[in-house]
């Protein structure tokens, strides 16, 4: 599905239909030792439901983060106190490790993202950025299609290209930010008000030119996942050569395309990241619940099915963002953030019981010898959830939930019994659970 994302040329429209939305209830889980789970099932009427099995050997991948995008010459700069709701790891924070900037065309805009970028970095966070155009200069005109103004980089500037991506990376690391990685191009398969590149093309510069560029390379950043743009590069060992990081956004793109095969077969070194979404829409207020919760299933499915290693939303303040226009988290940034705050950056994912019941979705992390589970409950009925950690040693779990009528609010720690535990997984909810 075609959207239009990038103000301010097109708006904010063109959505997957809007979800009714549904009246909301739950109870507050309640963490038992296996010994308890029956009786505490009966007290909240909740459904039983298949045991997760937690392997803390079974490694998957490293996860690099959660974040977003701030693009200040399009919504504005985020002020001093946002920069740290988004970017600060404790209560009443977003816990986002990764930020995302543009790459101004014009070196005389280079600056406008600094400040957030600096904050960011300061407080823990990686930063990329993508360019939507080359300088005015290096760019001609075609013919494609109906549209008679296309834009390309002209094939004699792909080394001066390559000069500017360093130069910018330069500039942010002497004004205090070390850029992770850099992109070739946004979304060059959607490119109607930006610049077009072909897989041919894309493949071109990555053999010929991004060897020279400074940081970490990251193509294609197709718009829908498609293949097309990808599998050029991962089947031509020079461009794979000169890639870090195949980069991806996913608006529109079917649950059943996540998986990438081919990426398992010959990414070997390389890492596969998420640098762009919104879900479900941007037509509707974050607020709305239990819709929020479509967030929480995109990450899981991201980190589960897709086994990316980032997950990047569009704008970190906006009407639909994890952060509203008023700075406060929103109901689908309480969401993100209980994967945020608790999968930090080198956490890594592990094997588990990934859907035990009829819309319920688990996923499990393991950092030092600390177990992180997500598990979103998306049913209009409580779940009575039981977890057993195989391979890992847990002596007690702490537990936070967003649901209705609370964002990421703690409910304190329980025992556990020989590695086995149930939480109760309130109707429409997200849980996430620490263990210690």
């Amino acid at each position: 599905m075609t959207q239009s994302r990038n103000e301010p040329v097109n708006g904010e429209q063109r959505s997957p239909s809007r979800r009714a939305v549904l009246a909301t209830m739950g109870a507050l889980p309640i963490l038992t030792t296996a010994t308890s789970v029956a009786g505490a099932s009966k007290a909240v009427a909740a459904a039983p439901a298949a045991t997760v099995v937690i392997d803390a050997a079974a490694r998957r991948q490293t996860i690099r983060g959660f974040g977003g995008m701030s693009h200040s010459a399009w919504i504005g700069d985020l002020t001093t106190a946002q920069r740290d709701t988004a970017f600060g790891a404790g209560d009443g924070r977003l816990g986002f490790s990764l930020l995302r900037i543009p790459v101004p065309e014009d070196r005389s805009a280079w600056s406008r993202d600094v400040a957030t970028a600096r904050r960011a970095t300061e407080l823990g966070a990686t930063v990329i950025a993508s360019p939507w155009n080359p300088p005015s200069s290096m760019v001609e005109t075609f013919v494609r299609g109906s549209q008679t103004n296309a834009r390309r980089l002209r094939y004699d500037m792909y080394g001066a290209y390559a000069q500017h991506l360093n130069d910018f990376t330069t500039f942010l690391r002497n004004n205090g930010v070390n850029l992770y990685g850099i992109s070739v191009q946004n979304e060059p398969d959607y490119a109607q008000d930006w610049t077009w590149w072909t897989p041919t093309e894309m493949v071109r510069f990555l053999r010929e030119n991004a060897g020279s560029i400074s940081t970490r390379v990251i193509a294609p950043e197709s718009f829908q996942y498609l293949k097309n743009m990808s599998d050029p590069i991962l089947n031509d060992p020079a461009a794979l050569a000169n890639v870090d990081v195949i980069g991806t956004h996913l608006y529109g793109t079917p649950f059943a395309n996540f998986p990438y095969p081919l990426f398992k077969q010959k990414g070997a070194g390389k890492e596969l990241w998420m640098t762009e979404v919104y879900y479900p829409n941007s037509t509707d207020s974050a607020d709305l619940w239990p819709q929020a919760l479509d967030v929480g299933e995109h990450i899981h499915r991201a980190m589960v099915d897709a086994e990316f290693q980032a997950y990047i939303w569009w704008y970190i303040r906006r009407s639909y963002g994890p952060l509203r226009e008023d700075g406060k988290i929103s109901k689908r940034g309480a969401c993100m953030a209980h994967f945020a705050r608790f999968v930090r950056p080198g956490s890594v994912r592990v094997e588990a019981t990934a859907k035990p019941a009829s819309d319920v979705y688990v996923s499990a992390y393991r950092s030092g010898d600390s177990t992180v589970v997500v598990a979103v409950n998306k049913g209009a009925s409580a779940v009575s959830q039981q977890f057993s950690l195989a391979n890992g040693r847990v002596s007690s779990v702490s537990s936070w939930l967003t649901d209705a009528s609370r964002n990421v609010a703690s409910l304190g720690a329980a025992g556990v019994s020989n590695g086995t535990f149930t939480a109760m997984l309130p109707a429409r909810s997200v849980v996430t659970l620490v263990t210690a």
